[in-house]
């Protein structure tokens, strides 16, 4: 065509043109398919659904592809004519479950409403789209997960090496808005990874870009499912940004939010707002302003350790069973819980802002009444945040306000059981009581206007109480007493025209009449208005009559438009107190984190920490707060650890598998994360010098489905390690190189070890879980290594493991015991002794070679036999003249050099 299409303009052209091509032969072609069509062209990419009534209707491939994931009915229209038009349905009133499963289908989806009255309409009803839904835009309750944060995240790439990557993240169904600047696209994947967002926007030009091709290929192999959606590069400049998020903040300029130096992550935040308020086509008032964080705030936790100590996620099936969130987590509303998790994936490095959370949770544990009375009112709290979104996006429902008044009751309560605390330890609780605002004017508005009985659905009627507005209690009483009313004026009548047989009746052709029979004709006064005539009677109607007919006949439509409209109007109080409800949500999810973390240190008997900026990390009777849990704190060993910059930098532990080297490990890792993110710990004694970053490498999970091997993610974890560990970090290895050849494995381990002495001229605080018991000898050439090994108590010919560390390295591997007690069967077991007793005896006799014929080795330790013949064959290759040897002469070599290895 000679012309530059985006991806979206392609995309809306081979579809428009599909459709259109479709309709050409559509001899059928009505207004409502016009109007269809034209929607559908603006929103190509998503699932049309068409308001028509009381239904959503959907057309086309729209239609069979969601038949196909809500198995409902595909059905056509027009089906006696041979052109059929696919299509399905679902009820407008209770949508929300389906769109929640197209949106988690991966599906993106436009919303198209009636936006006027048909009744008023002249000729087609008018459509728009009101909304566009995706698994980041997504605020109904039936596609959120209550304490998790469904987050829509935008990257703005550097294009140099040397240039920083934006990074912003929202959280539509919450408000929350952040954003920062990032060093590289390792730093950027890192965060992305520990965010874990529903969905991610990037610049539609970065896969044209060959620099950006790694991070996609990484992006896509950790996240293979993860919803993308690109947007034109100009809308992540920072110009075109930082108007965007001026003009919805109506501010004169970003300084005042503390962001306008991150240049990079002010472009991925204006995109961010720009396409939510697209597709929300809202205010999205209850967005808080974007808010600065450094990484350099927080102890970092890369990808793989936050899988490898199961913080979140087990390794499992993906769940949070047996993590430490789910350890932690005593949390009782949804915000709290979004928080804590929050607190578990950065945790704080400032001495003073961690110790203060400690105070808290200390306070909590001794207090038992303010504790008990804390979390009696916080479980009527229900997720304000969530609650606030729906109101400004217009979806929250009246049982939605009773919630939220609900908890605006228990925030006086809250209130008055801290306000009176004298304890220094409780200062972040009188912090948080001063911070509570009661918002006592929208609480009784909610408590006078909203009937305790109130449905789901607006729709449905019967929202508002008696007494709240005159004009709907003269309606609900004329609904109430209809038939009293219409004998009122019927008794009335009588009297003023002395009929005595007047009487009021009722059809569906005149509505409400006066019937009086013919023998009173005489009587009828002037302002009666006769409407039929029969045998014996004549009817008539008034213009009172008239009246309260047509009152009573509109009563109920008149009842739910003005409950709709006051609805609305106490809607819109609610999102006038938006910045008051929003800090009330922060205060009350902190202060249940707190008393969170106060009730899992009373049920486990954890101890508080003393955390400085030292260098020494001391643990003793340490335990593994999950594993505890699972196998009961009675049966489980604590073990102690003690790690400083100068004796005991960098522990080797060696021993059999299964004795509990993998446990010691994590638990270090736990119980230094645990307090610093401010809580007790699973210790009898701790002390914890301030750790910058966790890093492990841990396990031997193959990771063929994303294309990597056991070897290369060993050796990819531990170079991110080599590469960013510092001086104040605390590294956790369980083996390196087992994924490739022993003596390989052996030389990479012990490289790597020496490299962790090295780092910042000091080293880095380690513990190594290691087979390769050459290692041990490091302690004879560092004074900073110390071997510990897990004990184990030998019984015949059986082997009991004690699980507890003791000084000097293991003696014994007891791989053949271990796999006896794994379920070998016992032939392969005695087979494999007698292999061990070959290859021992084997190694006895070039222990005495050895001892004859002394040999120079380049690495520090023993180099076997066939390291000798490959040594001779290459000295002897070093003496062949090259240039002056036959390709004959060649060959007629090497087979000597191949017969001389099969001699010796």
């Amino acid at each position: 065509m000679g012309q530059n299409y985006t991806i979206r303009e392609k995309f809306q052209l081979e579809i428009g043109l599909e459709i259109i091509g479709i309709l050409s032969h559509v001899s059928y072609m009505t207004p409502m398919f016009k109007q269809y069509m034209a929607i559908k062209e603006e929103y190509p990419d998503a699932i049309l659904l068409f308001r028509m009534g009381d239904f959503y209707e959907m057309f086309f491939e729209d239609a069979e592809e969601a038949s196909r994931i809500l198995d409902i009915t595909l059905t056509s229209r027009n089906r006696e004519k041979d052109q059929k038009v696919p299509m399905c349905g679902v009820p407008a009133h209770s949508a929300d479950p389906y769109i929640s499963k197209l949106v988690k289908a991966g599906k993106k989806v436009a919303i198209c409403e009636q936006v006027e009255d048909p009744k008023k309409a002249k000729g087609l009803v008018k459509r728009e789209v009101i909304r566009v839904l995706t698994p980041g835009l997504i605020t109904e309750e039936e596609g959120l997960t209550p304490n998790a944060n469904n987050y829509l995240l935008a990257i703005n790439p550097g294009k140099k090496r040397t240039e920083p990557w934006g990074l912003s993240y929202m959280d539509l169904s919450t408000g929350e808005f952040r954003l920062t600047d990032l060093k590289d696209k390792e730093e950027c994947l890192e965060e992305i990874f520990r965010l874990e967002p529903a969905e991610l926007l990037l610049p539609e030009e970065i896969e044209a870009e060959p620099i950006f091709e790694p991070f996609l290929n990484d992006l896509h192999r950790i996240f293979p499912k993860l919803f993308t959606t690109r947007r034109p590069f100009q809308l992540f400049k920072k110009e075109r940004a930082e108007r965007t998020l001026v003009e919805h903040f109506k501010v004169k300029g970003l300084e005042g939010f503390g962001i306008n130096t991150l240049n990079k992550a002010i472009g991925a935040a204006g995109a961010l707002l720009l396409y939510a308020k697209e597709t929300q086509k809202a205010g999205l008032s209850h967005i808080e302003p974007p808010r600065a964080y450094h990484l350099h705030e927080f102890l970092i936790i890369d990808e793989a350790s936050k899988r490898n100590l199961e913080l979140v996620s087990n390794n499992i099936d993906g769940g949070r069973t047996n993590t430490l969130l789910s350890i932690l987590d005593q949390t009782l509303t949804p915000m709290g819980g979004r928080l804590l998790k929050r607190w578990i994936l950065y945790p704080l490095i400032d001495p003073l802002k961690i110790n203060r959370r400690l105070d808290a949770v200390e306070f909590l544990c001794t207090e038992h009444k303010v504790f008990d009375l804390i979390r009696s009112s916080l479980k009527r709290v229900h997720d304000l945040e969530r609650l606030l979104s729906r109101a400004v996006i217009g979806t929250i429902n009246p049982r939605e306000l009773l919630a939220l008044r609900e908890s605006l009751s228990a925030i006086p309560e809250i209130k008055e059981v801290l306000s009176n605390l004298k304890d220094p330890k409780a200062h972040t609780l009188v912090a948080i009581e001063k911070g509570l605002n009661s918002l006592k004017s929208l609480r009784d508005l909610l408590s006078n206007a909203i009937r305790e009985d109130a449905p789901q659905l607006i729709r449905d009627g019967r929202i508002i109480k008696k007494g709240f507005n005159q004009e709907l209690d003269e309606i609900i009483e004329l609904q109430e007493n209809a038939k009293g009313f219409i004998a009122e004026i019927e008794a009335r009548e009588r009297e003023r025209t002395q009929i005595p047989n007047l009487k009021i009746g009722f059809n569906k052709v005149f509505g409400y009449y006066l019937e009086v029979t013919k023998t009173h004709k005489d009587k009828v006064p002037q302002d009666y208005i006769r409407k039929q005539t029969l045998v014996n009677a004549e009817r008539y109607i008034t213009q009172e009559l008239k009246e309260l007919e047509e009152k009573i006949l509109s009563a109920q439509e008149r009842r739910i438009t003005l409950e709709q409209k006051l609805f609305d109007e106490i809607k819109q109080s609610v999102v006038d107190q938006r910045e008051k409800l929003q800090e009330n949500a922060r205060l009350l999810a902190k202060l249940d984190c707190l008393q969170s973390l106060s009730a899992v240190a009373q049920k486990h008997s954890y101890k508080r920490p003393i955390v400085s900026d030292g260098d020494e990390i001391t643990l003793k009777k340490m335990r593994h707060p999950v594993i505890e849990n699972v196998i009961g704190k009675d049966t489980f060993v604590p073990n102690d650890i003690h790690l400083d910059d100068d004796k005991e930098q960098f522990i080797i532990i060696t021993g059999p598998n299964m004795a509990g080297k993998s446990t010691v490990l994590r638990s270090t890792a736990l119980n230094v994360l645990m307090a610093q993110m401010g809580s007790f710990v699973p210790c009898e004694y701790a002390a914890i010098g301030i750790v910058d970053r966790i890093f492990t490498r841990v396990g031997a999970t193959d990771y063929l489905s994303r294309g990597q091997s056991t070897f290369m993610v060993e050796m990819s974890e531990t170079a991110n390690i080599l590469h960013n560990a510092t001086p104040k970090s605390l590294v956790i290895l369980d083996e390196i190189g087992r994924g490739t050849s022993t003596y390989d494995g052996l030389a990479i381990a012990w490289a790597v070890s020496e490299e962790l002495l090295k780092i910042g001229g000091k080293g880095v605080k380690t513990l190594f879980a290691t087979h390769y018991h050459e290692l041990t000898r490091l302690e004879n050439d560092f004074d900073r290594v110390k071997n510990l090994s897990v004990a184990v108590k030998e019984w015949g010919e059986e082997i009991i493991f004690l699980y507890t560390l003791k000084k000097g390295p293991a003696n014994k591997s007891y791989g053949i015991h271990v796999a006896a007690l794994a379920g070998i069967p016992g032939s392969v077991v005695e087979r494999a002794q007698e292999f061990l007793e070959k290859i021992e005896n084997s190694n006895s006799a070039e222990i005495k070679s050895k001892k004859k014929r002394p040999i120079q080795m380049s690495l520090p330790f023993e180099c076997p036999e066939r390291c000798l013949k490959l040594k001779k064959v290459g000295e002897r290759i070093q003496t062949i003249d090259i240039n002056n040897t036959t390709p004959l002469e060649a060959l007629n070599f090497l087979a000597m050099l191949k017969g001389e290895l099969k001699s010796e």
